[in-house]
């Protein structure tokens, strides 16, 4: 982990729309000269100065790039692989020509499910078996191996929070009565939508480079963690689908050990149920 220069920061969030991206954006923007891309909700986003139509299959980011000129780009971009990976080569060239910016890429514990025997931390050698972790580790070494000086790579464990696609999906799965698939022997790290902002918020201020886990200090059993989270929701437990991709227990979990953040920017499992349950966000969100 490194510093590079200081500089006062134009930020440019690349799905600024989705649900990680949107927390990135609301964190950020009250600080940081703060742009962001959507792709479809032009009703949300249309009439929006700082927001730009960006889909990566069918435009190329260097136009958005030229005007906006940020110092630092944050992607938590989806969608073709190809579409991205044009995309990340674009960006490259950019930070590259322009010594003063730098990219902090959202990564995923995708890249290790390759490796299922241990949780693993910023050092170990990925192995990606997935085509999403195959994809995003494409990403990884190309940035490392192009601009690793002006690099900043994020690898995200499951992220959670009370409006997160996958809480949104148990809730609807409780309501009716409808399956949920549970992985029963899969062993995972968390974290939050909320905790995740502060965290890059912390990275971008510190200028920092490397690999960072941003994941919970701990973890848990898939299974375990869903229905404890609706046990704390109180609602009915949707049928919870067993899956078993192994007969014995295999980690998907990434962890933090060389770089870890200060206390107060660290997480446990335990604060992300807590979070994710909280009852007046809840209330709000149904109402």
């Amino acid at each position: 982990m490194s510093r590079i220069p200081r500089t006062k920061h134009t930020i440019l969030i690349l799905g600024a729309s989705g649900f990680i991206g949107n927390a990135l954006y609301h964190e950020l923007l009250s600080y940081f000269s703060t742009f962001g891309t959507y792709c479809r909700q032009e009703g949300l986003y249309g009439n929006n100065q700082v927001f730009f139509k960006f889909t990566a299959e069918e435009d190329r980011i260097t136009d958005i790039l030229t005007e906006v000129q940020p110092t630092v780009i944050i992607s938590a971009l989806t969608g073709e692989f190809k579409a991205l990976l044009r995309t990340h080569q674009d960006i490259a060239k950019y930070v590259a020509e322009h010594h003063d910016s730098r990219i902090l890429f959202l990564s995923s514990t995708e890249v290790f499910d390759g490796l299922y025997e241990f949780p693993s931390y910023e050092n170990d050698t990925p192995k990606a078996e997935s085509e999403q972790g195959r994809h995003k580790l494409a990403i990884e070494k190309l940035l490392l191996e192009q601009i690793p000086a002006q690099t900043t790579i994020l690898r995200l464990p499951l992220v959670l929070g009370v409006t997160s696609p996958r809480l949104i999906q148990l809730r609807q799965a409780s309501k009716h009565r409808a399956a949920f698939e549970v992985y029963p022997n899969q062993i995972i790290s968390v974290t939050t939508a909320d905790k995740l902002a502060q965290q890059v918020h912390y990275i971008v201020n510190q200028h920092l480079d490397g690999i960072f886990h941003l994941a919970s200090e701990d973890v848990i059993h898939h299974e375990d963690l869903f229905r404890e989270l609706c046990e704390k929701l109180g609602d009915e437990p949707p049928v919870f689908k067993s899956v078993f991709q192994r007969n014995e227990d295999n980690y998907l979990a990434i962890l933090p050990k060389k770089n870890r953040l200060p206390t107060s920017y660290r997480i446990t499992v335990a604060e992300v149920i807590d979070a994710c349950t909280l009852k007046e966000e809840i209330s709000t969100f149904r109402s």
